[in-house]
């Protein structure tokens, strides 16, 4: 009934966050900011500082107007509905 998309974004917050899906493209665009004051400088980093994106083509047909996203505890999850032509439906078999 759909396709299911969940995505790790650490250090990501929900304001930073962008997504567009177009001709059959989603795009995720994420940006990181740098939480460590200017003056200090880390003796670790889990992750880098900067922007990122993904571009992923979906080959399913997908009800653009009802797709979904949620950002929690820095992993979004995106539903995106399949139109109903796309999805699987069971052929009756008429005997004769």
């Amino acid at each position: 009934d759909e396709l299911v998309v969940h995505a790790d974004m650490p250090g990501v917050g929900g304001e930073n966050i962008d997504i567009h899906f177009e001709a059959g493209e989603l795009l995720l665009h994420g940006r990181v900011k740098d939480r460590a004051p200017e003056h200090a400088k880390p003796l670790a980093r889990e992750y880098g500082v900067g922007d990122f994106y993904r571009v992923f083509t979906i080959s399913e047909e997908v009800d653009a107007e009802k797709i979904s996203a949620e950002y929690r505890n820095g992993v979004l999850t995106l539903r995106l509905p399949k139109l109903e032509a796309a999805k699987p439906r069971k052929i009756q078999v008429v005997a004769k």
